[in-house]
């Protein structure tokens, strides 16, 4: 137990698990808007930049399921802990990093601390009174992505006023205090599940996740069609095949199929999938676009800073939009919230493909952008619970945010593989990759908003739970911690 004989109030608890989770989702967005000064510095090139991102969120999609598991096995407060301490070690190696190929192994051990998102859930469901539950676990699904916006907005000011080193120090002190905060104050959950660690499916998700992702960064300068980028998408297909059955035979899985296979299960994930593949894609190269300089024919020439403030509305709205999210899924429900989430988001993507000339037009495309995410986050992080068991909870709305992430390592490496694919003489990319990339993750949004429509109505989500009570919860919580009917 944390201090003395009582057990820290819920409040205090969640407070330290949002500051961990906090600190984990700026990570994941803070270098985005300095890949180019990466580059230069580390003597890189853009493709070979790009997997500092990319192998944050492979890392992270890998790991989460596997610590999810350890920390139902040893104990959750462990665990969280153990990742808060990961991200600590991969910021400290980030910061004095001398070459790109260091950067890489820092950003892949910080990944390690997407292993926090499931075992948060986890503490959350069992320290929390009941009716609390998905009111937080929707606030900490929100943050995972608010706190991806606000990193890209932070950037700037901290290299303008220090240099790019300090986007790492700085996480790192606040990663240090909330692992200390976590182990005063976080209690150690009494819940444990005897169980062990199936490693033949966490080898295979990290075999085909990984030929997938090297086979689209390096397809545009190896060629598609040629024999190493054909082998590896094969790999990752056999691979992937291989893990599902590995999965469903396996005593104790890491990724629960049989869960997967519940109708608003699997549809809020592929939902998710996409969400993630068009939001990492834009978050990562928006502002390279804007960065680029005006000789070019496109860009603006903006500066870190400035390019991280034209991310800025997104976060303004989609943090405003979670807010309210609630009351508009018990007016609305919330397969609708996520299907017209997805088409707002998708006429953003559109703006930024063809219509892409004016600094406002980047403004408003990313306000509109803010309001699609916010209602999908928020929506169906409440739908996958209500989709599941109480029993289910952590684990359910753990494997959405990791999907997601999964979505997200994709779709930065779709999109690196379009932009690098159409150099002009000059080296920088030519305007016709972003407008197509852009294009794409468009599409990838309109595929988002029709696999929306298959989600369950909210009297199937009750059926589906055997839950009514939870389910209604879950479609009421949005983005605020709500109490029982009765308070």
């Amino acid at each position: 137990m944390a201090i003395g004989s009582r057990r820290p109030h819920f409040q205090v608890t969640f407070a330290v698990l949002s500051l961990g989770v906090a600190a984990f989702a700026l990570l994941q967005s803070l270098v985005i808007p300095v890949l180019t000064t990466v580059q230069h510095e580390l003597h890189t090139t853009q493709a070979t930049v790009t997997w500092v991102l990319t192998a944050y969120l492979l890392s992270a999609s890998i790991m989460t399921p596997i610590l999810g598991r350890v920390g139902d096995m040893t104990g959750k407060k462990r665990v969280f802990v153990a990742t808060l301490i990961a991200l600590a070690v991969g910021s400290l190696l980030a910061a004095v990093a001398p070459s790109i190929g260091v950067m890489i192994v820092a950003r892949v051990i910080q990944g390690c601390g997407g292993g926090m998102v499931p075992v948060a859930f986890g503490i959350i469901r069992d320290e929390f009174p009941a009716g609390k539950v998905t009111g937080a676990v929707g606030v900490l699904a929100s943050l995972t992505a608010v706190g991806a916006g606000l990193g890209i907005v932070l950037a700037g000011p901290i290299v303008d006023a220090l240099d790019y080193h300090w986007l790492f120090w700085l996480p790192m002190i606040l990663t240090i205090i909330a692992a200390v905060s976590a182990v005063l104050f976080v209690p150690e959950s009494p819940v444990r599940t005897p169980a062990r660690i199936s490693w033949l499916p966490a080898v295979l998700l990290s075999g085909w996740l990984v030929a997938l992702l090297v086979a689209l960064s390096e397809a545009p300068d190896w060629g598609w069609g040629s024999r190493r980028v054909i082998g590896l998408l094969a790999a990752a297909v056999v691979m992937a095949a291989g893990w599902v059955l590995a999965e469903l035979r396996a005593a104790t899985p890491l990724i629960d199929m049989q869960m997967m296979r519940r109708t608003a299960v699997w549809t809020n994930n592929l939902v998710a999938l996409l969400i993630g593949v068009g939001m990492y894609a834009t978050f990562a190269f928006l502002p390279e676009f804007v960065q680029t300089p005006s000789v070019a024919g496109y860009g603006f020439g903006a500066s870190i800073t400035r390019s991280g403030l034209m991310l800025l509305p997104a976060t303004i709205t989609m943090f405003a939009v979670g807010m309210l999210a609630g009351r508009l899924a018990r007016l609305l429900g919330g397969k609708i919230l996520v299907f017209a989430g997805c088409l707002i988001g998708c006429a953003a993507m559109a703006i930024l493909a063809f219509a892409h000339g004016q600094v406002w037009e980047i403004y408003l495309s990313t306000a509109i952008m803010g309001v699609g995410f916010g209602l999908v986050f928020s929506a169906m992080s409440a739908l996958v619970v209500a989709a599941v068991p109480s029993s289910q909870t952590g684990v359910a709305s753990g494997m959405n945010a990791n999907i997601r992430t999964i979505g997200g390592s994709i779709g930065a490496a779709v999109m690196a593989s379009i932009v690098t694919s159409h150099l002009g003489p000059s080296g920088l990319p030519e305007e016709a990759g972003y407008t197509t990339g852009f294009a794409v993750m468009a599409g990838g949004l309109v595929l988002a908003a029709l696999a929306a429509l298959l989600i369950p109505s909210a009297r199937g989500l009750r059926r589906t739970a055997g839950e009514p009570e939870h389910a209604e919860m879950a479609m009421v919580a949005g983005g605020t911690i709500v109490g029982d009917k009765g308070e």
